[in-house]
């Protein structure tokens, strides 16, 4: 219940300064409790644009006050393995490997590990070792991006390729 009031005063607050937010999550603890935030946008996530959601999201909660409890906000951007939580964040990624975590197994198993080959709001379609699995929407604990280290290390390389520093004019 609080988690979706969060998303509702948040979200909208965090989209007019031209972000998304990925994911709220909301962790009581026993004496402070914490309230993460992931935001994206199109161009990437950096640490001002962090800081400028963390600046706007505090004058709001402190308006608003949701939280009778002493808490911390962190916002972040999602990384490399980011949470994959909507329906849009599924259909954005066909084709890339994903972990799966279950709540309920399928063909035995909890956990899966394979590239995302369809999405829709009931069901994902999952390739594990050259198998298509379908997998319930809402046996879904939560999944994640599998990173691609070596085309976001040929990504970084080639953008510094193109800009080496080294032109002369003659």
């Amino acid at each position: 219940m609080l988690r979706e009031r969060l998303s509702h005063l948040i979200e909208p607050a965090v989209e007019s300064l031209g972000y998304e937010l990925v994911l709220l999550e909301f962790s009581p603890g026993l004496q402070t409790g914490t309230l993460r935030l992931y935001i994206d946008a199109p161009k990437g996530v950096a640490l001002e644009d962090c800081e400028k959601v963390s600046r706007e999201v505090a004058a709001l909660l402190d308006v608003e006050d949701p939280i009778q409890k002493a808490y911390r906000l962190e916002v972040s951007s999602p990384g490399l393995d980011r949470p994959l939580v909507k329906l849009a964040h599924f259909q954005r990624f066909l084709g890339e490997k994903v972990r799966l975590q279950l709540l309920a197994p399928v063909q035995k198993r909890k956990k899966l590990l394979g590239v995302l080959r369809g999405a829709s709001a009931e069901t994902l379609v999952i390739e594990v070792d050259g198998e298509s699995l379908q997998v319930p929407m809402a046996d879904l604990e939560r999944a994640r991006l599998v990173p691609d280290f070596a085309k976001e290390f040929s990504k970084k390389g080639s953008s510094e390729q193109e800009d080496d520093g080294d032109s002369t004019n003659e």
